[in-house]
């Protein structure tokens, strides 16, 4: 498994979109946040995407040139039809306009739909964190992209319905949430494949409706689900992902999940605050970070080395990787390799 710094990969995913005739802020907005997701060792939405997403440009299921349109807005909302453009432009445009009308309004959220795969939830709302602002994020899969069996049931009838918040600490990072209503993300699961590994069980069932750990049990025809997160509590994780869904498309004309559902993708419902419409940021800042110093001094149970803060770690491996290298495990490699080189950007093997 080759570690590949974080500047190699950057240079190829530009190299790659422009190729492709991406205009340059594109391009950088999407290798960003790619690029993000790898430092901060979230690799099922990193780099791994890629090839995925150069064929969704090159079938036309993606189109580059679209903007944004508001169809619908109030000084502190907007309804938005991403057009089926890129995922990572639209939603990072659309916290800039959740951003703006909470500074003005104090509450402000902001609904998205026909968008493509938008990444990996924290980055969004981190940017509201940076802003001293508490952000939200629900995604749900436009009504299709189904994965994930409801509690109780042995078929896909949902998408992995995630959620992601962030908020300021007054620390060096901020609290940062990410985390799909279902077991796991479906792009760890293909990473497992990737590296040749089976699942940790409790994580899907076959088509049959029998618990497996082989990943093209979920991956292949004829495919069976994963399973909502919380294991024997997966009740807890099926009622959230019941409220992702209903936020992120029953107030837009994505939709929630269904059988006629005519497309997947993205559909997401925004919330952000303004904290400082309620009590002064440091103050805020003081009371989070309080908090988090008396839960971080519990007496550790065994196995544990530590009491971490949601986003902790992944702020750590950011630093790490940024100095060692990204590790990306070899059939991901080589089909970044050949992802570039068939639109003529030539990748040096490592």
């Amino acid at each position: 498994m080759p570690l590949i710094p974080a500047a190699k990969l950057r240079t190829i995913s530009l190299n790659i979109f422009s190729a492709l005739g991406l205009k340059p802020d594109k391009a950088q907005t999407i290798t960003t946040l790619l690029i993000e997701s790898n430092l901060a060792g979230h690799d099922s939405h990193g780099v791994l995407r890629l090839p995925q997403y150069v064929v969704g440009i090159q079938t036309k299921t993606i189109d580059p040139e679209v903007g944004i349109e508001i169809v619908n807005e109030t000084p502190s909302s907007a309804v938005i039809d991403g057009h089926r453009g890129l995922g990572q432009f639209i939603a990072t445009q659309a916290m800039k306009i959740a951003i703006d009308k909470a500074k003005a309004h104090t509450i402000s959220t902001v609904n998205v739909y026909n968008c493509n795969h938008i990444g990996r939830l924290a980055d969004y709302v981190m940017m509201a964190a940076e802003a001293k602002m508490i952000g939200m994020l629900f995604l749900n899969g436009h009504g299709g992209d189904h994965g994930v069996a409801p509690w109780g049931g042995t078929d896909r009838r949902l998408s992995t319905n995630p959620f992601a918040s962030a908020l300021p600490t007054g620390k060096e990072s901020p609290m940062v949430i990410d985390l799909t209503t279902s077991i796991v993300a479906g792009g760890k699961i293909r990473a497992y494949r990737s590296r040749g590994e089976p699942l940790p069980a409790g994580w899907i069932l076959d088509a049959d409706g029998n618990p497996s750990t082989d990943p093209n049990a979920y991956l292949e025809d004829p495919k069976g689900p994963m399973l909502p997160f919380g294991g024997i509590a997966g009740h807890k994780g099926y009622g959230l992902s019941l409220l992702t869904d209903i936020l992120a498309g029953a107030m837009c004309d994505a939709g929630c999940s269904r059988t006629s559902a005519t497309s997947t993708g993205n559909a997401f419902f925004i919330i952000v605050i303004d904290i400082e419409k309620f009590v002064a940021p440091a103050d805020f800042e003081a009371h989070v970070a309080q908090m988090i110093d008396y839960v971080k001094a519990s007496p550790t149970a065994p196995g544990f080395d530590e009491i971490s803060i949601p986003g902790e770690r992944s702020a750590r491996t950011r630093q790490q990787r940024l100095a060692e290298g990204i590790p990306i495990d070899d059939t991901t490699w080589e089909r970044l390799i050949e992802t570039a080189e068939s639109v003529g950007v030539p990748v040096e093997a490592e």
